[in-house]
């Protein structure tokens, strides 16, 4: 990677040779001027106003325009006598926990590569301590010609540095949050957080820049046979229409839960698919889950009712017992009764048994 600053971080006694580099890269897809009606280039040629002639890059110079509109001519070596003590020097100021930052001042980012052999000792070093410590190191720079603020932390095994705005340069956020008392109910906060929880987190690797993709195939269709892409159906907008936010909720989480869940259909409310390297949320026990508690609730149940069946099969079983020997007693009753008749004997009534004493 090409270097735009060469110079060295100031670490008290300390100093360390390095390169600053871009850590980041705008990828977005540019566009020329034309005029319409032929296709021609628009361009911008830089002209005097007094002469209206164009002038070459090496004749322009610096200029601050005053109040009334004079403008008040400020050359290189004006701008090289200030003091700047930062024109080389990534100057240290205080080491902070990365908390203390509001990620409002965040600009753009830098790696810092350690500028030649000896420096590989200090850089360590310092990327060792920042480690150690959790902290992150504020420090001045100048950069094109101006003082900057910024903040220097580890990103892997390399120290990056991340360009921050001075702090009255962070407007106040006045007028910008709803006017007048709106009140939040918890079922709304629950279902909220459920959607949250249902959304999870994400592996920024995985998500890029639709629009760029779309303008890119539109460009490339263009170039092949000269007509646009196919279009895609753009989702329509709510506009300024009122909602019910709570079924609007509710529709979100079971919308997020199908999507989650690739659109299966099933009994209950769908699992959530985790993401690569990060930690489900909680979802509704499967069906397995259900199957061995109703197969165990089956079990007790069955157990609670045995000595009901064993009683019920002991009564069932002394009443066929009493049922049986009762009626071989009448049977033998109504046949010697019968056999008397015939005979015209009286029946002989059956001995009774002599209880032992």
């Amino acid at each position: 990677m090409r270097s735009i600053w060469n110079g060295a971080i100031s670490f008290g006694l300390v100093s360390i040779p390095v390169k600053l580099v871009n850590a980041t890269e705008n990828h977005s897809v540019s566009f020329r001027q034309i005029h319409a009606e032929d296709g021609g280039r628009i361009r911008y040629r830089k002209v005097c106003e007094l002469e209206e002639k164009e002038v070459t890059q090496a004749e322009i110079g610096k200029a601050y325009e005053d109040a009334d509109g004079s403008m008040i001519p400020i050359t290189e070596e004006d701008l090289a006598s200030l003091p700047l003590p930062t024109a080389k020097t990534i100057e240290i100021v205080a080491f902070v926990p990365a908390s203390e930052i509001d990620p409002l001042q965040m600009d753009t980012a830098y790696y810092l590569s350690a500028n030649g052999v000896p420096a590989a000792k200090p850089y360590t070093l310092l990327r060792e301590a920042l480690k150690r410590s959790r902290r992150v190191a504020i420090a001045k720079y100048a950069l094109r010609g101006r003082e900057r603020l910024g903040m220097l932390r580890v990103v892997d095994d390399v120290i990056a540095m991340h360009g921050l705005l001075w702090p009255d340069e962070i407007r106040e956020p006045e007028e910008v949050a709803p006017q007048g008392d709106v009140t939040v109910r918890d079922a709304e906060l629950d279902l909220a957080e459920a959607l949250m929880a249902t959304l999870g987190d994400v592996d920024l690797e995985s998500l890029h820049d639709d629009y760029r993709e779309a303008v890119e195939a539109m460009i490339a269709a263009k170039v092949e046979g000269g007509g646009a892409a196919p279009e895609t159906a753009a989702p329509e907008g709510e506009g300024g229409k009122v909602i019910d936010l709570m079924a609007a909720l509710e529709s979100s989480v079971r919308a997020a839960q199908e999507a989650r869940s690739g659109g299966a259909e099933g009994a209950g409310e769908a699992e959530v698919t985790p993401i690569k390297g990060r930690r489900a949320p909680a979802s509704p026990k499967s069906s397995g889950g259900a199957k061995k508690s109703t197969s165990t609730a089956a079990k007790k149940a069955a157990a609670k009712k045995t000595p009901a069946k064993k009683s019920a099969s002991k009564t069932t079983g002394t009443t066929a017992k009493s049922t049986t020997k009762s009626t071989t007693k009448s049977t033998s009753k109504a046949t010697a009764k019968s056999a008397a008749r015939s005979t015209g004997k009286k029946a002989t009534p059956p001995a009774k048994k002599r209880s032992s004493a």
